[in-house]
Protein backbone atom coordinates (compact mmCIF):
# COMPACT_ATOMS: atom_id res chain seq x y z
CA UNK A 1 0.00 0.00 0.00
CA UNK A 2 1.52 3.31 -1.04
CA UNK A 3 1.71 6.47 1.05
CA UNK A 4 -1.17 8.24 -0.73
CA UNK A 5 -3.61 5.47 0.20
CA UNK A 6 -2.41 5.36 3.82
CA UNK A 7 -2.68 9.13 4.04
CA UNK A 8 -6.13 8.99 2.43
CA UNK A 9 -7.26 6.44 5.01
CA UNK A 10 -5.98 8.64 7.84
CA UNK A 11 -7.79 11.65 6.34
CA UNK A 12 -11.04 9.69 6.21
CA UNK A 13 -10.64 8.52 9.83
CA UNK A 14 -9.92 12.05 11.08
CA UNK A 15 -12.73 13.42 8.91
CA UNK A 16 -15.20 10.96 10.40
CA UNK A 17 -14.05 11.93 13.90
CA UNK A 18 -14.68 15.59 13.06
CA UNK A 19 -18.14 14.84 11.64
CA UNK A 20 -19.24 12.42 14.39
CA UNK A 21 -17.72 14.30 17.35
CA UNK A 22 -17.47 17.96 16.23
CA UNK A 23 -17.27 19.52 19.69
CA UNK A 24 -14.68 17.08 21.02
CA UNK A 25 -12.52 17.21 17.90
CA UNK A 26 -12.66 21.00 17.76
CA UNK A 27 -11.70 21.24 21.43
CA UNK A 28 -8.91 18.69 20.97
CA UNK A 29 -7.55 20.57 17.97
CA UNK A 30 -7.71 23.78 19.97
CA UNK A 31 -5.73 22.14 22.79
CA UNK A 32 -3.12 20.86 20.32
CA UNK A 33 -2.79 24.29 18.67
CA UNK A 34 -2.57 25.95 22.09
CA UNK A 35 0.07 23.54 23.36
CA UNK A 36 2.07 23.99 20.16
CA UNK A 37 1.91 27.77 20.50
CA UNK A 38 3.03 27.62 24.12
CA UNK A 39 5.99 25.40 23.18
CA UNK A 40 6.87 27.68 20.26
CA UNK A 41 6.56 30.76 22.45
CA UNK A 42 8.79 29.34 25.18
CA UNK A 43 11.43 28.31 22.65
CA UNK A 44 11.24 31.74 21.01
CA UNK A 45 11.73 33.43 24.38
CA UNK A 46 14.72 31.17 25.08
CA UNK A 47 16.19 31.98 21.66
CA UNK A 48 15.75 35.68 22.38
CA UNK A 49 17.57 35.32 25.67
CA UNK A 50 20.40 33.27 24.17
CA UNK A 51 20.99 35.52 21.13
CA UNK A 52 22.75 38.59 22.41
CA UNK A 53 24.67 39.56 19.24
CA UNK A 54 21.68 41.00 17.37
CA UNK A 55 19.58 43.19 19.69
CA UNK A 56 16.67 43.58 17.25
CA UNK A 57 16.36 39.80 16.84
CA UNK A 58 16.56 39.35 20.60
CA UNK A 59 13.68 41.72 21.33
CA UNK A 60 11.52 40.52 18.44
CA UNK A 61 11.99 36.88 19.45
CA UNK A 62 11.04 37.63 23.04
CA UNK A 63 7.98 39.69 22.03
CA UNK A 64 6.87 37.04 19.53
CA UNK A 65 7.36 34.36 22.18
CA UNK A 66 5.25 36.23 24.72
CA UNK A 67 2.46 36.74 22.16
CA UNK A 68 2.59 33.05 21.19
CA UNK A 69 2.40 31.94 24.84
CA UNK A 70 -0.57 34.24 25.48
CA UNK A 71 -2.46 32.94 22.43
CA UNK A 72 -1.49 29.37 23.31
CA UNK A 73 -2.93 29.71 26.81
CA UNK A 74 -6.05 31.38 25.40
CA UNK A 75 -6.54 28.53 22.91
CA UNK A 76 -5.96 25.89 25.58
CA UNK A 77 -8.29 27.28 28.23
CA UNK A 78 -10.51 30.13 27.00
CA UNK A 79 -10.95 30.22 23.22
CA UNK A 80 -11.76 27.60 20.61
CA UNK A 81 -8.95 28.00 18.09
CA UNK A 82 -10.71 26.55 15.04
CA UNK A 83 -13.61 29.03 14.77
CA UNK A 84 -11.36 31.90 15.84
CA UNK A 85 -8.75 31.23 13.15
CA UNK A 86 -11.25 30.43 10.40
CA UNK A 87 -13.38 33.50 11.11
CA UNK A 88 -10.25 35.66 11.39
CA UNK A 89 -9.22 34.48 7.94
CA UNK A 90 -12.68 35.27 6.55
CA UNK A 91 -12.64 38.70 8.21
CA UNK A 92 -9.30 39.57 6.62
CA UNK A 93 -10.43 38.41 3.17
CA UNK A 94 -13.79 40.17 3.54
CA UNK A 95 -12.29 43.50 4.58
CA UNK A 96 -9.75 43.34 1.75
CA UNK A 97 -12.58 42.66 -0.72
CA UNK A 98 -14.59 45.57 0.69
CA UNK A 99 -11.58 47.89 0.43
CA UNK A 100 -10.83 46.76 -3.13
CA UNK A 101 -14.49 47.15 -4.10
CA UNK A 102 -14.75 50.64 -2.62
CA UNK A 103 -11.58 51.81 -4.34
CA UNK A 104 -12.82 50.39 -7.65
CA UNK A 105 -16.27 51.94 -7.35
CA UNK A 106 -14.87 55.34 -6.43
CA UNK A 107 -11.82 55.65 -8.66
CA UNK A 108 -12.36 53.53 -11.79
CA UNK A 109 -13.74 55.25 -14.89
CA UNK A 110 -14.87 52.27 -16.95
CA UNK A 111 -18.45 51.19 -16.23
CA UNK A 112 -17.67 47.46 -16.53
CA UNK A 113 -14.85 47.74 -13.99
CA UNK A 114 -17.10 49.67 -11.62
CA UNK A 115 -19.71 46.90 -11.83
CA UNK A 116 -17.05 44.28 -11.11
CA UNK A 117 -15.84 46.37 -8.16
CA UNK A 118 -19.42 46.70 -6.86
CA UNK A 119 -19.81 42.92 -7.06
CA UNK A 120 -16.53 42.56 -5.14
CA UNK A 121 -17.84 45.00 -2.54
CA UNK A 122 -21.05 42.99 -2.10
CA UNK A 123 -19.10 39.73 -1.87
CA UNK A 124 -16.81 41.32 0.72
CA UNK A 125 -19.79 42.29 2.86
CA UNK A 126 -21.18 38.76 2.54
CA UNK A 127 -17.78 37.34 3.52
CA UNK A 128 -17.69 39.47 6.68
CA UNK A 129 -21.23 38.31 7.55
CA UNK A 130 -20.12 34.71 6.98
CA UNK A 131 -17.13 35.30 9.26
CA UNK A 132 -19.41 36.53 12.02
CA UNK A 133 -21.62 33.46 11.58
CA UNK A 134 -18.68 31.05 11.59
CA UNK A 135 -17.20 32.65 14.71
CA UNK A 136 -20.37 31.79 16.60
CA UNK A 137 -20.77 28.26 15.18
CA UNK A 138 -17.76 26.05 16.03
CA UNK A 139 -19.76 22.89 15.27
CA UNK A 140 -20.38 23.96 11.66
CA UNK A 141 -16.68 24.59 11.10
CA UNK A 142 -15.73 21.23 12.59
CA UNK A 143 -18.24 19.42 10.38
CA UNK A 144 -17.02 21.30 7.28
CA UNK A 145 -13.42 20.40 8.11
CA UNK A 146 -14.48 16.77 8.60
CA UNK A 147 -16.29 16.62 5.27
CA UNK A 148 -13.31 18.17 3.49
CA UNK A 149 -10.97 15.66 5.12
CA UNK A 150 -13.22 12.79 3.99
CA UNK A 151 -13.35 14.11 0.42
CA UNK A 152 -9.58 14.61 0.31
CA UNK A 153 -9.00 11.16 1.79
CA UNK A 154 -11.31 9.53 -0.73
CA UNK A 155 -9.59 11.32 -3.60
CA UNK A 156 -6.20 10.18 -2.34
CA UNK A 157 -7.40 6.59 -2.13
CA UNK A 158 -9.11 6.61 -5.52
CA UNK A 159 -6.57 8.64 -7.44
CA UNK A 160 -3.52 7.60 -5.41
CA UNK A 161 -0.32 7.50 -7.38
CA UNK A 162 -1.76 9.10 -10.52
CA UNK A 163 -2.37 12.37 -8.64
CA UNK A 164 1.32 12.54 -7.75
CA UNK A 165 2.23 11.90 -11.38
CA UNK A 166 -0.18 14.58 -12.58
CA UNK A 167 1.31 17.07 -10.12
CA UNK A 168 4.83 16.09 -11.18
CA UNK A 169 4.43 16.05 -14.95
CA UNK A 170 1.47 18.38 -15.42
Amino acid sequence: MNMEKILGLLYIIFGLLFVIYPIFSSALLSMIIGFSLVCFGLSSICMGIVFTEIPLYKYLAIILGIIAVIFGIMFMFFLNAVPFLVSLQFYIVGFLMILYGLIGVIYLDDKAYRIISAIGLILGILTVILAAFLASQPIVIAVIIGVLLIVEGASLIVIGRSKSLIDKYG
